[in-house]
Order: structure tokens, then C-alpha cells, then sequence
């Protein structure tokens, strides 16, 4: 293909190029990626906006939506973005706007909503024609000096309007309220700050410009969510995150302990971590109840009104809270952790992972651009008012001869600069000077504020003479910043705290469960229940018409159960997750992913120090540890291996010093229990030898070759049979005939 779009005598269409298909794609591609880096998902570490959101800030200035100014429907501010600045989606746009107004995800928010912006519970916005918006103090803040050429501005979409490059942005946004989004092979995620910290670090940065991490922490202990929390975060890890801008950090939900009187209490959430949708939280934790995986926790219960109220109830009084709230901690989403990833754009072009110092030296050196910047555009201003006051001061001084000169001249203007030696913008400013305004065109004033513009002057000129003097004046306009948001203002103060998570040690669900007796009774079809108490083996139960009872024994509801499927998989079942006793139970199917041509072999109690004798019917075996059979998933272990129609047959307790092997063909084999191999899982060794290809195991035990072997002849009479040397063998071997009395069913027991 590629010869032959580069093959000369082919000729190329109009209008079109021809180049290889790979390298097409590759600078499309490529496009694509730049386009999406630059313009969508990674913040400027200057202002800390996205395009989106800088446009949506940028319009409703225009809109003169201000802090103290009346509010407009939410469909108007996206109508104006969309038009004139940011042409995609109307829904995209609004989901934008509503995040800047919601106080549980922006630290400090740029947009004051009135109206259904959304909550915590994961509730979205209404309709953007029911809600209203203006702008806030962070806001204006933020867009502060933006008419003083502060900053470049460039053409919007199709060339009708102009738009900022970046905001002027009085205070560090970036990391005062976090962002995230995800690019072409990068992404980034930042959290939220406290802005009087942040104002001190880099008060301190101005002063030590080479700061250490370590000393700007002093400063920025670590993050502030809007949502409160705690964050556990080693200080070490916090660091180390802040020094390579790579990191995470673990925020915990805050609790206290609610005394009921009595002795008993109830655990109440009262801040919960960011970005964790309560509703799905509450239902979270309401399935590990259902699930019994938190067995000491007995219900929770949403209170919650305007503040979060989270009523966790224990199981009894006797629980031990810290043991409570740390189990939940690690099981549910009362304790998350957010990542760190400060991937932003350095000068809105390059992209790449900043510290924290950098992060700030990047705001600094954007303020001290601002700075400069209006500093000569007042300077400009300043120039063109003196070159006006000094034509006024001309025209006061000759004020008869200048409305001679107005009222009867063909030219005014040409006279006025020839006669007075004025310039054309003097000239320009007295001509069009209003005769209201002649009243007031008193000398004293116009060189009293032509004196007070020259000291103004002057001072501007020490100013972009003076690096000094600049960043002490950046340093004065960050105090100003952090006594407008400060601690003493509301919703200044820091709301994450920041403490050490406690030494704790895991504690085993076992130990959380009450032990109780119960009776495991599991039918011949597979229903299975957990009777309270240890009744009697043999009494009298009922069960589904056509079926009937197969395993029964005792256990305790701290205890684990085995079951064992012809398919050679082990299944692992909580007897304090069985069914209560009442009714005939539920099917085991349920419960492990047992398929349904699968039988059941055996049923067990767990004893993780035994060993147990494992075998197929295609008379393969191996002795197995106890612990080896334990599964952790649903979908159980595979722990003995099978071939063609072969099926488990048996996994029975180790009790003994041989073992005692019987097929169908009545042949027993008798042989030392050495010699059978320990494994963890596999196919095993042969046991017994078959003469023809349908021979197959029957039954095997394990028995003490001292105390003879046992069974049970066919008028139920237990027969110990002591003299075993005709049917003792080597391993593999076939055997000899039973003897006589052994069971018609090959069984030996």
C-alpha cells in the first residue's frame, strides 16, 4: 500500500496529499493527544484552570455576575460559554459549572449557586434552566487586574471575540483547590489546600527561594479536603509525595463515640473522605451487615440533615469501637486514598510532574509577570493622563483665547497645537472636554493630581527598576490574599486533620464472630442449614419430598467447613454464614460456584492442623494438609487432579499407620501409609492396580495395622479382622478377593 501511494507516476488528486498510512495516523494521532493535553484534561500551574473553566469564570465577568450583583439562570452563562468561547457539549459545560459551586468537592469555590447544584449523596444538578449562578470572592480574586493587560489575550474559536490566555489569579488555585483529569498517556490529580498555608509557603519561598520540601512543609502539612477528614499519611510518605509530585495520600472519616446511657453507645460519622458519595457508602457498609463479614457491627443508619450524621450500632456493648472503626476502615470506603500526580502545564505549554516547590515557583513567577505587567500599563495610563493634565493646565491658563479659538476657528484643533504648542491628544482631550466640566478647571486641582500621578510615577519606575522591591510587593499583595481567606474568615480554617493511624492488629474474622454450637445437617441433594444447639445425630429431621439426609455432625459458628466436589475442587464455607435452622435451608449452589454436574463428594470441618487422605476413582491418591484445602474465592481449589471420566471419590481424616484399598472388582489392598506421597495439589500415585479399563476405587481408609481392620457384615455387625498378611502389599499392586463377610457394596463402612 505504502509503494504505492509513493510510486511518482501515479498522480495525486487535487486537493489531496499522499504520505504513508502510518505516519497519517501517527501526526493525527499525535494532534489528537497535543489537542487534548493542552486544551482539556491538564491544568496551568499558573491560574490551576482547565480551558473550560477559565472561559466559564472569563464569561460571567462579562456578564458582570459579581459577588455582591444579582444572579442569572445557569442556561445563559453555558449559552455565552458555548457561543463565544468553548464550542462542545452544553451538558459537558454546566457539569463544569456546577462542580466550581459544590463546597464538597471544591475547597474553595469559584461559583456561588443558588439553586440544586448536587450533594454528597451522588444526587446530580437540576436542569440548567432551574438553577443560578454569579461569581465569588475566590472568583474574583482569581480574575483580579484581567482589564490592566495583565495577562495575553488571544482569538476565540472562529476570531469574533478574544479570550485569556491565563487568568492573573491573586492566590495559588492550583493547589489551593485541586484538580484531576486524565490526557493521552498522562493524567493528573491534585488535592486541595488550605490558602493561608499555601500563602505562608510561599511568603517563605520569596524569602529562600532555594527552600528545602521539608521546611515548606512547616508551612503545608499536607492536604486540606473540603469534606473535613482525617488524613493518617506518614509525614515520611507525605514528603517524599510532595518531592517527587508522585504520591498518595489515606484520609479516614472523622468519628466520635455517642454514650446511650447505661453502658451501651453508638459511633457517629461526622465527616466523611473526599469525593465519597455517602449513599453508596451507607450501602456499602449495609452489605458487609447482610454479608456478615463485619459481624460485630449490628446496623447503620443515615441522621444526616444540612451536616453528615452516620449512626454505626455494635453488635453488643462489649465491642471494642477502635476494633469496630478499624475493621471498617479497611472494608469499606470510610477510609480512602487519594492519589497525588502533579502533572500540569508549565507556562501553558509543556507538560510535566512538578513538586511542590515548583509548583509554587510557578505561581510566583506568574504573579511577578502580572505585576510587571500592570505596573506598565499604569505606567501607560499615567503618561497619557499627565500629557492631559498639562493641555488643561495650558487651556486654564488661556482659557478666553481658547474658546475664541473654538468658537470661531474653521480648524480648532490645527490652531490650538500651533498657537499653544500642544499635542494632538492635548488638543484632542480640550475639544472634547464638556463646558460642565470648565466650572471645575481650576489650576491648584489639575497640578495638585498631575504632582500626586508624577509621585505615582516615579514609584512604579523604583518598581520595575527594583527586583527587591517587587517580590516584597508580591509578598504584601499574598498577606492580603491570606487575610481575605484566611483562618478568621469563614470557612478559612484548616478542616482535614492530620494525625498518626493507630497501631493496630488485624483482627481475624473468627474472632469477631460469637461462638456458638449449631448442628451442620446437609441433605443428599444438597440443602444445607445450621441448627442452633448440638442436638442429637440421630433425630428425626425433615426434608424436601424426594430427598433425605446425608451429612449431620457438630460444629460452632466460628468454625469453617470443606466441602469437596467430584470435580476434584475443595470449597471453603463460614458455618456463620449457613442458613439459620427454620425451614430446610438453601442450596449449597448457592453459596460456592458449584456447577450443577458437579456431585457432592464430602462434607467437613475445616481442621487445618490434620491430615486428610485424598483420592480419585481412577485409584489415585496423596495424602494432603489440612490447611491446603481451605479456599478463598467462591469459586474454591482445584487440589486434586483428573483424568477422562475419573471423579474424587474420598478425602478422609489421616488416623493410622496403613492404608486399606478396595475397587469394585472386591479386590483389597493393604499397604504402609509411608508410602503415599505429601502434596499440595496434583493427580496423587496409584493405589491400586486394575486388571480391565473399567476397574475402579471403591473405597479407601486409613486404619492402625496393630488394632486390625474393621467393617460392617451384612447383618450390621461390626467384624474386626487382625490377621491382614493376605491382603498386605506393595503399593499399585492388585490385591486379593475381600474376605469373607465384607460389605456386598464395597464400602468399609
Amino acid at each position: 500500500m505504502a509503494d504505492l501511494i509513493d510510486d511518482p507516476e501515479i498522480p495525486e488528486p487535487q486537493g489531496q496529499s499522499a504520505e504513508p498510512l502510518r505516519r497519517a495516523l501517527g501526526d493525527r494521532y499525535l494532534t489528537y493527544a497535543l489537542s487534548t493535553i493542552m486544551h482539556r484534561a491538564l491544568p496551568d500551574a499558573r491560574d490551576g484552570l482547565k480551558p473550560v473553566h477559565r472561559r466559564i469564570l472569563y464569561a460571567m465577568r462579562g456578564l458582570k455576575l459579581d459577588p455582591n450583583g444579582a444572579f442569572r439562570k445557569c442556561a445563559k452563562i453555558v449559552g455565552e460559554v458555548m457561543g463565544n468561547y468553548h464550542p462542545h457539549g452544553d451538558q459537558a459545560i454546566y457539569d463544569a459549572l456546577a462542580r466550581l459551586a459544590q463546597d464538597f468537592n471544591v475547597r474553595y469555590p469559584l461559583v456561588d449557586g443558588q439553586g440544586n447544584f448536587g450533594n454528597i449523596d451522588g444526587d446530580n444538578p437540576a436542569a440548567q434552566r432551574y438553577t443560578e449562578a454569579r461569581l465569588t470572592k475566590a472568583a474574583e480574586a482569581l480574575l483580579e487586574g484581567l482589564a490592566e493587560d495583565s495577562v495575553d489575550f488571544r482569538p476565540n474559536y472562529d476570531g469574533s471575540e478574544s479570550e485569556p490566555e491565563v487568568l492573573p489569579a491573586s492566590f495559588p488555585n492550583l493547589l489551593a483547590n485541586g484538580s484531576s483529569g486524565i490526557a493521552v498517556g498522562m493524567a493528573t490529580s491534585i488535592p486541595p489546600h488550605n490558602v493561608e498555608e499555601l500563602c505562608n509557603a510561599a511568603l517563605h519561598l520569596i524569602k529562600s527561594p532555594n527552600a528545602r520540601i521539608e521546611t515548606l512543609m512547616d508551612h503545608v502539612p499536607g492536604p486540606d479536603f473540603p469534606t473535613g477528614g482525617v488524613l493518617v499519611e506518614p509525614r515520611e510518605a507525605i514528603l517524599k509525595a510532595y518531592e517527587t509530585g508522585r504520591g498518595g495520600f489515606r484520609l479516614r472519616a472523622r468519628w466520635e463515640i455517642e454514650d446511650l446511657g447505661r453502658g451501651t453507645w453508638q459511633i457517629i460519622v461526622t465527616e466523611i473522605p473526599y469525593q465519597v458519595q455517602k449513599s453508596k457508602l451507607i450501602e456499602k457498609i449495609a452489605a458487609l451487615i447482610t454479608e456478615k463479614k463485619i459481624p460485630i457491627l449490628a446496623d447503620v443508619r443515615d441522621e444526616s440533615a444540612e451536616d453528615i450524621r452516620l449512626v454505626l450500632e455494635p453488635r453488643a456493648k462489649t465491642v471494642d469501637p477502635q476494633v469496630l472503626m478499624e475493621t471498617l476502615f479497611r472494608q469499606s470506603d470510610l477510609e480512602s486514598r487519594f492519589p497525588l500526580n502533579m502533572n500540569v502545564l508549565i507556562d501553558g505549554r509543556k507538560p510535566e510532574v512538578c513538586s511542590l516547590r515548583d509548583v509554587l515557583r510557578a505561581f510566583l513567577d506568574h504573579r511577578r509577570e502580572v505585576l510587571l505587567r500592570r505596573s506598565r500599563h499604569r505606567m501607560g495610563k499615567i503618561d497619557h493622563r499627565l500629557e492631559v493634565l498639562e493641555g488643561y493646565i495650558t487651556a486654564f491658563l488661556n482659557l478666553d483665547r481658547v474658546i475664541e479659538i473654538i468658537r470661531y476657528e474653521d480648524d480648532p484643533k490645527a490652531v490650538l497645537i500651533d498657537e499653544f504648542d500642544l499635542t494632538d491628544v492635548q488638543a484632542e482631550a480640550i475639544l472634547n472636554m464638556r463646558l460642565r466640566n470648565l466650572r471645575r478647571l481650576e489650576e491648584m486641582e489639575l497640578r495638585n493630581e498631575r504632582d500626586a500621578l508624577l509621585v505615582e510615577r516615579a514609584e512604579i519606575e523604583d518598581l520595575l527598576a527594583d527586583e527587591a522591591l517587587q517580590w516584597q510587593t508580591i509578598a504584601d499583595q499574598l498577606r492580603a490574599v491570606r487575610k481575605t481567606f484566611g483562618r478568621t474568615t469563614e470557612g478559612g480554617e484548616r478542616r482535614t486533620l492530620i494525625e498518626e493511624a493507630p497501631e493496630f492488629e488485624e483482627v481475624p474474622l473468627e474472632a469477631m464472630i460469637e461462638r456458638e454450637p449449631i448442628t451442620i445437617v446437609c441433605s443428599a441433594m444438597g440443602w444445607i442449614r445450621a441448627m442452633k444447639g448440638h442436638i442429637a445425630l440421630d433425630s428425626e429431621l425433615k426434608f424436601k419430598d424426594g430427598d433425605e439426609g446425608r451429612f449431620i455432625f457438630h460444629a460452632e459458628t466460628t468454625d469453617k467447613l470443606i466441602l469437596l466436589g467430584s470435580n476434584g475442587r475443595a470449597y471453603t464455607l463460614a458455618c456463620n454464614l449457613l442458613p439459620g435452622g427454620r425451614g430446610m435451608g438453601e442450596p449449597v449452589r448457592l453459596m460456592v460456584d458449584l456447577p450443577n454436574e458437579v456431585e457432592l463428594v464430602d462434607l467437613f470441618l475445616h481442621k487445618p492442623e490434620e491430615k486428610y487422605l485424598l483420592a480419585s476413582t481412577a485409584g489415585d491418591g496423596f495424602v494432603i494438609p489440612g490447611a491446603d484445602l481451605a479456599a478463598q474465592t467462591r469459586s474454591g481449589k482445584q487440589v486434586l487432579n483428573l483424568k477422562g471420566d475419573a471423579r474424587a471419590l474420598a478425602c478422609k481424616p489421616v488416623a493410622g499407620d496403613h492404608v486399606a484399598c478396595v475397587g469394585l472388582n472386591r479386590k483389597v489392598l493393604i499397604f504402609p501409609l509411608a508410602d503415599l506421597p505429601e502434596m499440595g495439589r496434583g493427580k496423587g500415585v496409584r493405589l491400586q492396580k486394575y486388571a480391565d479399563a473399567d476397574g475402579a476405587l471403591s473405597d479407601i481408609r486409613t486404619f492402625t495395622l496393630a488394632e486390625g481392620l474393621s467393617w460392617l457384615d451384612p447383618a450390621g455387625r461390626t467384624r474386626t479382622e487382625t490377621d491382614l498378611g493376605d491382603w498386605m502389599g506393595k503399593r499399585a499392586s492388585a490385591g486379593r478377593m475381600a474376605p469373607r463377610g465384607f460389605p456386598r457394596d464395597n464400602k468399609f463402612t
